[in-house]
This record gives C-alpha cells, sequence and structure tokens, in this order.
C-alpha cells in the first residue's frame, strides 16, 4: 500500500477528516478522539536490551527490559499489519539545524497522527543521516501471550538499530515522549543535557527554563506576555545555548480560558491538533471546560502560532532555573530560593502530583517523586542528568528557585496571575532585593515579600486553619522526600542528602 511522505498540513487535515477521524472546530483546528488511552501507558513501555542499550541504560519499574527476539517478532508483525494500509510518513528532526538536529522517519497509520508530528518535530526537505525510525499503529493489537506485552498496547525502543514501534494506543504523546526519550539517551554523550523544561527569553535576552511535570505550569508559564517563547516543553543545554527540541507545542486545555491563557487559545486554530476536547456538534465549539472524556485534553499547534517566540528556537544559557512543583499536600509555599545543592535535592527528587488524566488510571491529584522532573523519559541513570545540570548551572551563575504551582492548606490551586508575579518578580531580578527567612524543615529560602503579591500567601501555615494539622503535613511531606531519596539515591553525596528536608 502507498506511503504518503510528508504530506502538507492542509492535505494531511483533509485525509482525517475523510477517513471520519476528527471533526473541524469553529476556528479550523481539528479535533480527534483517541479512545480508551486517554494518556501515556506508563506500564507498557519497554526498552531492548541489547549492547548499546545493557551497560548504559537505569534498568527498573521505568525502563523495562525486552528480548531482542521478542522486539523484533513484534516489529515484523506491526511492519506487516502497516503494509497493508495506507500510511503517512513524517521526515524530519528534533534540535536546532544543523548543528543540533537529529533525523527521525516516522511511519504513521492515522493521518492526524501525521499530523501532530509535522507540528510538533520539524519537517526537512534534507535527508537526514541514519534517522530514528518509529513506527505507529493504534489499530493493531498486542497479544500479551504472543506479543510478551504488558497488554494490548506496546511502546517499545531499540537504541542499537535505531528504531521503536507504538502499537495499540492512539494517544499521541506517546510518539512525542519517545522521540524525547531518544534524545535523552543520545545527547548527555555529546555533552548536551536534555530537559524536561519549557524556556523562555526577556526583551535583553535573558533566558529561563522551568522544569516540571505534566499539569504544572510548563507551558502557561512560558507564554508570557512580557517575554518570547523559545519552546513549551523539550530543550537541550549545550556549552553556550539553550535549543528546543520541537516545532510546536502540546498544551494541557482542560478550563483553557482567554483571559488567563489568551496566546494558548488563539494557537488553537487551522492546524492545530485537539485531543479528547467536547465539540458541540451545531457550532463546533470546543467545551475546554468538559472533563467528561478525560482530564488530559490536549492541543498540539505549531509554535508559529504563538506571536510572542524566539523564531530561532534558541537562547543564550539560562540565568534563571525554576523548577515547578504542584504540592497536594498544601505545605510548600508558592516560591522558594534553592541553592546549589538544594538544587540538586530537589531536581533529583522531582516531586510534584501526578494531575488527573496524564496517566491511565489517574482520577485525582496524586503525590510522587519523579527524578529529574521526567523520570518516565529517562533512559540514563538519574545522576548523569544531575550531574550535568549543577556543572552547567555553576559554569552560567544561574539562580535557581521551586515553585508551587499546586494547592494551598484550603484546597485551593494557585493563582495563575500570583505565581505568574512571583516568577516574573524572580526573573527581573527584584527577588534580589528583598529579605528571606530560612524554612525550619525544608532548609529552602522563602521570600518575606514580593512585588505584586499579599505577603500572606508566601508562608503557606497561612492557608491553614489549624497551625498543627499543618505541621503534621509537613512533617510528612518531609519524610516522604527522605523515604524516597533515601530509595532511589542512595549514592548521592552528604552534601546534596543533607540539603533536603531535616526532618
Amino acid at each position: 500500500m502507498p506511503v504518503h511522505l510528508n504530506l502538507s498540513i492542509p492535505h494531511l487535515i483533509e485525509r482525517t477528516l475523510e477517513r471520519g477521524e476528527g471533526k473541524l472546530t469553529d476556528t479550523g483546528a481539528v479535533a480527534v478522539m483517541t479512545g480508551a488511552r486517554t494518556g501515556r501507558s506508563a506500564q507498557d513501555k519497554a526498552i531492548v536490551d541489547n549492547a548499546a542499550s545493557h551497560a548504559r541504560v537505569a534498568w527498573g519499574e521505568v525502563n523495562r527490559p525486552v528480548e531482542q527476539e521478542v522486539f523484533d517478532a513484534l516489529w515484523d508483525r506491526v511492519s506487516h499489519y502497516l503494509d497493508e494500509r495506507d500510511t503517512y510518513a513524517f521526515e524530519g528532526y528534533a534540535g536546532v539545524w544543523p548543528e543540533h538536529a537529529k533525523g527521525f522517519r516516522i511511519i504513521c497509520e492515522l493521518p492526524s497522527q501525521a499530523l501532530f508530528i509535522s507540528q510538533l518535530l520539524h519537517v526537512s526537505a534534507n535527508a537526514q543521516a541514519d534517522p530514528f525510525t518509529i513506527i505507529v499503529a493504534p489499530g493493531f493489537s498486542c497479544d500479551p501471550q504472543r506479543d510478551k506485552s504488558r497488554s494490548d498496547a506496546a511502546i517499545m525502543i531499540d537504541y542499537e538499530a535505531r528504531r521503536a514501534l507504538i502499537a495499540g494506543t492512539r494517544y499521541s504523546g506517546e510518539i512525542k515522549k519517545t522521540v524525547f526519550s531518544i534524545m535523552n539517551f543520545f545527547l548527555p554523550e555529546e555533552g548536551i543535557l536534555p530537559m524536561h523544561c519549557s524556556a523562555n527569553v526577556g526583551r535583553e535576552g535573558a533566558t529561563a527554563v522551568f522544569f516540571g511535570l505534566s499539569g504544572t505550569g510548563k507551558t502557561t508559564l512560558s507564554a508570557d506576555p512580557e517575554r518570547f517563547l523559545i519552546g513549551d516543553d523539550e530543550h537541550g543545554w549545550a556549552d553556550d545555548e539553550v535549543f528546543n527540541f520541537e516545532g510546536g507545542c502540546y498544551a494541557k486545555c482542560i478550563d483553557l480560558d482567554l483571559e488567563r491563557e489568551p496566546d494558548i487559545y488563539h494557537a488553537i486554530r487551522y492546524g492545530a491538533l485537539l485531543e479528547n476536547v467536547v465539540i458541540d456538534e451545531k457550532t463546533r465549539k470546543p467545551y475546554f471546560s468538559d472533563p467528561s472524556v478525560t482530564e488530559n485534553t490536549r492541543a498540539a499547534y505549531p509554535i508559529a502560532h504563538i506571536s510572542r517566540r524566539e523564531p530561532t528556537g534558541r537562547g543564550q544559557v539560562p540565568s534563571t532555573v525554576i523548577f515547578l512543583t504542584a504540592d497536594a499536600f498544601g505545605v510548600l509555599p508558592p516560591i522558594a530560593r534553592l541553592s546549589l545543592d538544594q538544587a540538586m535535592y530537589y531536581f533529583l527528587a522531582g516531586y510534584t502530583s501526578k494531575v488527573a488524566g496524564t496517566e491511565v488510571g489517574i482520577t485525582d491529584p496524586e503525590p510522587t517523586f519523579s527524578t529529574c522532573f521526567g523520570e518516565p523519559f529517562l533512559p540514563l541513570e538519574p545522576e548523569v542528568y544531575a550531574q550535568m545540570l549543577k556543572e552547567k548551572i555553576a559554569k552560567a551563575g544561574a539562580k535557581v528557585f521551586l515553585v508551587n504551582t499546586g494547592w494551598n492548606g484550603r484546597g485551593q490551586r494557585m493563582a495563575l496571575s500570583e505565581t505568574r508575579a512571583m516568577v516574573n518578580a524572580a526573573l527581573c531580578g527584584e527577588l534580589d532585593e528583598v529579605a528571606y527567612r530560612t524554612d525550619d524543615l525544608f532548609g529552602f529560602e522563602v521570600p518575606l515579600s514580593c512585588p505584586g503579591c499579599s505577603p500572606d500567601i508566601l508562608d503557606p501555615r497561612s492557608s491553614w486553619d489549624d497551625a498543627f494539622a499543618y505541621e503534621e503535613q509537613a512533617l510528612k511531606l518531609g519524610r516522604m522526600f527522605q523515604e524516597n531519596f533515601a530509595t532511589r539515591h542512595p549514592h548521592a553525596s552528604r552534601k546534596i542528602r543533607d540539603a533536603g528536608p531535616a526532618v
């Protein structure tokens, strides 16, 4: 059957609508449903255990091994399945051209998924040397007994043969994160730190990066009306610059609001792809506030749809590094300043809450520790990434802040306007001029004031009616940090271990 290579965006939209995969919205975006899987299938991932991966991969619950012959057999079955169908191939690259570009050839069963990846990566007319091939077959149902998979879906990567397969899921985020995992495997060898972060740049050229898991605010906070977006999710930190891996954005859009997030709202137009957003059948308007399909509604759009962007996809080495966390306990302050050792501790800890819908089975905010704010996508030992970050922060002289976008003691989510005010104060140096207190338990420094914010919100205790209950929750979270760190990072240095909570 024919392979349609690098079809234009209008052609891919046309094919998607002709096949009944999606509907056109009132702004010209295409809306699709992804079926049973509306988030990542973390339990269905595996890496082929072979000469390229055996000594380098951090094997465990996240990076599960699969035998070469098992992968090869499934690859052949999925390839044969695709050979019998029209397929849509993307050829292009992740990174920036030419020095930091990695080639990819992605063969999709669905034109809607080809549309997705054509917006998320960079299409290229130039042949890429030794591209990594990914085959994507959502209509192929795995047989756990025959294919040695955990379910009817499988996401497997063979780093030696430079190929990967995604079967049994229509959720396009699996394609994006498979590409990211591949970048995380290869770039450290080149002295480049791959980062699960967004990035933007100010008028004076100062770059900021925002680490965080899905739902913590990377996309929202980096789309700042006073700054220029470099990218919303995946970047590399080279010796002399930060660069975006992607050519598009993949934003959560549950409760998307024109007034609060105008840049993202206006980006969802012709060429954009909506996933699992309920559409009014008569008016074709999206119901962004409707979670009936999933909380993890998504919008994929080219970064060119953001008016305030950095067109080169590059920025200077960061002057400010921000760790975003969504604290479900109502304990962490909305912003705190970290020392270098504390930065390493909280980076390795990667504390946040899994937001509803981002993974199969997550229905409410769930406290979790995701090493380096991206554990599901990191094939190497976490210390590899942490040591690189430490060296790059020290060389750049960057300031580091921990920002809590989660909940306070009353169960209310932090207001976006207040979080923006604090982040902007950190970026423009206003927080360098205020007084701080050292938190007795967590050890970081908390500002006593912040321009544009009420002093009350800076102390999380103020949102609790019962001071004793706050202390109990704070101690509980502190013990969780200690237990997690002792289990996952037993070989970390004494200085880094001592930089965590002192329970």
